[in-house]
């Protein structure tokens, strides 16, 4: 079964082909710029590396330039769209209203719509998608995988905020939790990695890239995760802040005179490892500066590490025990570093990390990273959520459950 998995952004498609059946990504492609002056088309087959200018002003011309080189003579794998058994689709924002991936009907459809004030800059481009994509695949299903249905098990005691219940009843104001896919998709695969059943294992999964979220995961259910209403709660990231005290949003507005759409470039757009470092976003580049002795990057470095050390002591206590940690994401996958500073301390939790393991797990490599007989597994897994959404988009259509 050949499953094509779509990723619409504000200004870019992100697509890849599945052979679900034979677990083979057959292409994978990047349509970016879409809008600006000038777009890309990146594009990779197993016999095929294509880099090339094209002209995409729009997600509908995105579509067809996509739908082309799928189709393409010398750089195609398919001969027929009718090849293509049906589209799943990221959708980054369910709402309260999906805890599973879901057969996109007009009902759902609108209900996307309807969420879109809790992710103005996602499901917008998330709907141009589906909508464009519905045209051009007019006679397969088409599903929707949503980011924040993973968490949608998490307790009352999780999800909500100590605020007027009011605002949870009227606006929908709750923890939601966001990376879904992800969390859901590297705690699978370490069941499997680990030979045991996932119902019975107690995992944090660290979510590392340019976004950071780690989730707390007990018998496969996520039951605390630390992006809450907003991708902007939580840990540092690349340019979030992560937790912040509420009262500085009143402080800054007060005392300069900040707009709220100012005061929400900051917290957004200007914080994180670039707002402390004031070098740059990139874990690699904070590190580098943080060896030639750069005391912002090194400090950048500490605060992250030790935000995401703290909420692992703190999952570990709501967990009752903790079975394995795993790493994943940009950062979590490639940065030995990083891994060492989260895991250095930890050793009364059963977390013993061995350094060779850690220097020798990178560049998409998977491996288990802690000392030979350590009471904790720890886990380094590439994450593959375009493949996670290929096997959820299987699963509804076929009426089958599966692992990955």
């Amino acid at each position: 079964m050949r499953i094509l998995v779509l990723n619409c952004g504000s200004s870019s498609i992100k697509f890849a082909l599945h052979d679900v059946k034979r677990d083979l990504v057959l292409a994978r492609g990047l349509i970016e710029k879409i809008g600006e002056e000038r777009q890309y088309l990146h594009y990779k087959t197993e016999r095929h590396n294509l880099d090339k200018e094209i002209r995409a002003k729009t997600h509908s011309d995105g579509m067809k330039v996509m739908v082309g080189i799928l189709l393409d003579k010398e750089y195609g794998v398919v001969k027929d769209l009718s090849e293509i058994d049906a589209v799943g689709h990221r959708v980054v924002h369910g709402g309260p209203f999906f805890q599973e991936p879901t057969i996109l009907t007009e009902e759902v459809i609108e209900k996307i719509r309807e969420c879109i004030p809790l992710a103005p800059l996602h499901n917008p481009a998330n709907l141009v998608g589906i909508l464009e994509a519905k045209k051009l695949f007019d006679k397969v299903p088409h599903v929707a995988v949503f980011d924040t249905a993973f968490h949608q098990t998490l307790p009352e005691e999780a999800f909500l905020y100590a605020i007027p219940y009011e605002y949870y009843e009227k606006c929908k104001i709750r923890r939601y939790g966001f990376h879904g896919t992800s969390h859901k998709y590297v705690s699978l695969r370490a069941a499997e990695l680990l030979q045991r059943p996932i119902d019975e294992l107690k995992m944090i999964t660290c979510h590392l890239g340019n976004g950071v979220s780690l989730t707390a995961i007990s018998g496969g259910k996520s039951i605390d995760t630390s992006m809450g209403f907003t991708p902007l709660e939580g840990l540092v990231m690349g340019t979030r802040c992560g937790d912040l005290d509420p009262g500085i949003v009143f402080y800054l507005q007060r005392t300069l005179g900040l707009s709220v759409d100012e005061v929400d470039e900051i917290l957004n757009k200007r914080s994180g490892l670039l707002g402390i470092s004031g070098i740059s976003n990139d874990m690699r580049a904070i590190i580098d500066h943080a060896e030639k002795n750069h005391k912002r990057c090194q400090l950048a470095l500490k605060i992250f590490t030790y935000r995401v050390k703290k909420y692992i002591g703190a999952y570990f206590a709501i967990l009752g025990g903790l079975d394995a940690l795993i790493f994943t994401a940009g950062i979590g996958e490639n940065s030995p570093e990083v891994r060492r500073m989260i895991c250095h301390g930890l050793e009364h939790l059963g977390i013993e990390i061995d350094d060779d393991r850690n220097q020798k797990i990178i560049g998409g490599m998977e491996g288990f990273i802690n000392k030979p007989g350590a009471k904790t597994a720890i886990l380094v897994i590439p994450t593959k959520e375009d493949k996670m959404i290929a096997y959820e988009t299987y699963r509804v259509i076929s009426g089958k459950r599966h692992g990955i």
